[in-house]
C-alpha cells in the first residue's frame, strides 16, 4: 500500500517512463503510445488507446492498475494532472535513424523539461542568500570548466556592469591560485553539471577554507555542493552519448540570469542609470534598424 501511495505522490510520466524497461511486451506498448502524445492520450477512451497501443483492452487496465490507478478512468485524471504540473521529461534520446525535424524536436523537448524541472528545484531561500552574498561582495570570481566555461564567462559579461570587481576563469591551476589567495568578503562562484570534476571539488574547499562564499551551481547530491556555502541546485537529464550536453549549460546561463537580475533590483532604482549608460555606450556601434 506504501508503495501504491508513493506512485500516485509521482508525476504519472515520469513514472511511466521510468519503469518503461521493467514493463512487458504489452504493456510497454501501451507506455509508449502515451508517451508518444500525453495529451491525446487524455482524450482518449480505452478502445481507442488499446488501438493506438495495438493490444486488448483488458491490457490497457492492467496497465492502468500497475500504476495505482483504479481503472482507467481514473488513471486518465492522474495523467492529466502530471501535464497540469510541469512539461515531463519524457523519452527524448536522439537515434542514429532519427530524422532531422525528429532529433531537432527531441532536443527542443528535452530542454523544455529541463528547464521546467529546473524552475521547480531551485529553492528561493538558496536563491535570496546567494543574492545577498554577491551584493557584499568585495569581488567575485566565476568558475567553470569545460563545457561551464562559457557560462563563466557568460556571468562575467553580465557582473561587470554592476561596479564590483569580476573575472572569469576555465583553467584549473588559475582557479586553484584564485581560491589560494581569497579573503572573507571574496565570492566565488564554481558551475558544473555533475558536481564531481576532482579540480572543481579542491578549490571550492580552498576557497573556504581561506574565508571566502562559494556559491555551486551544481547537482545538490554531489561532492561539489558539501563544499559549498550555498547551493543552487539544479540538475538536468541528458543524452550524453550522442550529442553534447546543452541542457544543463541552457539551465545555468538562466540560473545567472536571474542571480543577475536579482542584483540589480536589490541596488535599487538609483542604480538604473549607471546600468543605462553601459547600454547607451554600445549605440555607436550599431546600425540603426532598418525601416
Amino acid at each position: 500500500m506504501a508503495e501504491n501511495r508513493a506512485h500516485r505522490d509521482d508525476n504519472l510520466l515520469e513514472d511511466i517512463q521510468a519503469r518503461l524497461d521493467n514493463l512487458n511486451k504489452s504493456e510497454r506498448k501501451v507506455a509508449e503510445a502515451i508517451l508518444r502524445d500525453p495529451s491525446a492520450a487524455t482524450r482518449y477512451s480505452i478502445a481507442a488507446l488499446a488501438r493506438a497501443a495495438d493490444v486488448s483492452e483488458p491490457t490497457v487496465n492492467r496497465f492502468c492498475r500497475g500504476f495505482s490507478a483504479t481503472g482507467f478512468p481514473d488513471f486518465k485524471i492522474r495523467l492529466a494532472q502530471s501535464i497540469a504540473t510541469g512539461t515531463p521529461y519524457v523519452s527524448q534520446n536522439v537515434e542514429p535513424d532519427d530524422s532531422v525535424a525528429e532529433f531537432s524536436d527531441k532536443i527542443m523537448l528535452s530542454t523544455i523539461a529541463s528547464l521546467d524541472k529546473a524552475r521547480q528545484a531551485l529553492e528561493p531561500k538558496a536563491l535570496s542568500q546567494a543574492i545577498d552574498y554577491l551584493i557584499q561582495a568585495k569581488q567575485i570570481n566565476f568558475f567553470g570548466m569545460g563545457g561551464s566555461a562559457s557560462v563563466a564567462l557568460d556571468a562575467q559579461h553580465k557582473f561587470f556592469r554592476f561596479n564590483i570587481p569580476v573575472m572569469s576563469y576555465d583553467d584549473a591551476l588559475m582557479q586553484r591560485m584564485v581560491a589560494a589567495g581569497s579573503t572573507v568578503g571574496d565570492v566565488i562562484v564554481v558551475i558544473s553539471y555533475t558536481g564531481r570534476t576532482r579540480e572543481a571539488v579542491d578549490v571550492a574547499q580552498l576557497a573556504r577554507a581561506n574565508g571566502a562564499t562559494v556559491i555551486g551551481i551544481t547537482n545538490p547530491d554531489s561532492p561539489l555542493a558539501e563544499m559549498c556555502s550555498v547551493v543552487l541546485g539544479v540538475t538536468a537529464e541528458e543524452d550524453t552519448e550522442v550529442y553534447m550536453p546543452m541542457s544543463s549549460r541552457i539551465i545555468h546561463l538562466t540560473v545567472i540570469d536571474i542571480l543577475a537580475t536579482g542584483v540589480t533590483l536589490k541596488r535599487g532604482t538609483d542604480f538604473l542609470g549607471h546600468l543605462r549608460k553601459i547600454k547607451e555606450s554600445l549605440k555607436p556601434t550599431r546600425f540603426p534598424p532598418a525601416d
